[in-house]
């Protein structure tokens, strides 16, 4: 009997400090949003802003077979915005700076899965030989799966510019000359180098976005913070599928933001 008492008050207290865990870890829990930026062949594993069609492929064949529910970045927003339930496995994928191999290596492996994603172009490197023509940013925009916006009209990072107007250009102009172009409304936006403070996150929703993304805001920034939403940036190195997994399992941002700590 009092063997079967201890048993019962041991299984008892696991369970409580199971419980207790798995709360903190909820709490801890952040909606991934992966970032890419150029998709090349032979990309380095040096390179962190570069990963190759063949590494991008399996990760996004990764999140198609283990039914990951790939949210757009303005659906995502719009759930945290009106404090709704996100769904298990939820994920966001999102690509910076508008490289051609976007169009040319990227786009064709989204089609493949069906799995949508935002772009964020620079307006005054559209054209370059590096970089997207408008007729690619349009048929990508037209296929339903790739969602357009702004990245602003320069890349120089918007915190570096202390002209008011021209930091107010950037924000503004880069909205209205998308829009004319694509014929449509640009409702997300992305600080160049991820880099903001409370100005210029205040003139990108007086601008109208209805979400802004960030790198690495950290932690004086709320995880639901729809104009600071925290981002993992994807390298050649998450093509181990294990590390592709923790990258994007939810938990990585506080992992992250622990270490830094």
């Amino acid at each position: 009997m009092f063997r079967h008492k201890r048993l019962a008050v041991v299984f008892g207290v696991i369970l409580i400090s199971l419980g207790l865990f798995l709360n903190f870890m909820r709490g801890r829990y952040v909606v991934p949003i992966i970032m890419y930026h150029s998709i090349q062949p032979n990309a380095s594993k040096k390179n962190m802003l570069a990963v190759s069609p063949l590494i991008f492929e399996r990760q996004m064949r990764f999140l198609k077979n283990n039914r990951y529910h790939v949210l757009t970045l303005e659906e995502l927003a719009g759930l945290l915005r009106q404090k709704k339930k996100i769904p298990g496995r939820a994920i966001a994928i999102t690509f910076d700076d508008g490289y051609k191999d976007n169009y040319t290596h990227a786009f064709p492996i989204l089609k493949k899965y069906g799995i949508p994603a935002s772009l964020f172009i620079i307006v005054q490197e559209v054209g370059r030989p590096d970089r997207l023509s408008w007729e690619e940013i349009l048929e990508m925009q037209a296929s339903g799966l790739v969602a357009i916006g702004s990245h602003t009209i320069g890349p120089e990072p918007l915190t570096k510019i202390k002209d008011g107007q021209e930091l107010k250009r950037q924000i503004f102009a880069s909205k209205a000359a998308l829009e004319e172009k694509l014929g449509k409304k640009v409702n997300v936006f992305s600080y160049p180098e991820g880099r903001f403070d409370a100005k210029i996150r205040q003139l990108v929703i007086d601008a109208g976005y209805l979400a802004a993304v960030a790198t690495n805001p950290g932690k004086r920034y709320p995880n639901d913070d729809i104009f600071a939403l925290k981002r993992l940036r994807i390298s050649e190195n998450a093509g181990n599928m294990a590390v592709f997994w923790v990258e994007t399992s939810g938990f990585y941002t506080f992992m992250k933001e622990r270490r830094k700590k």
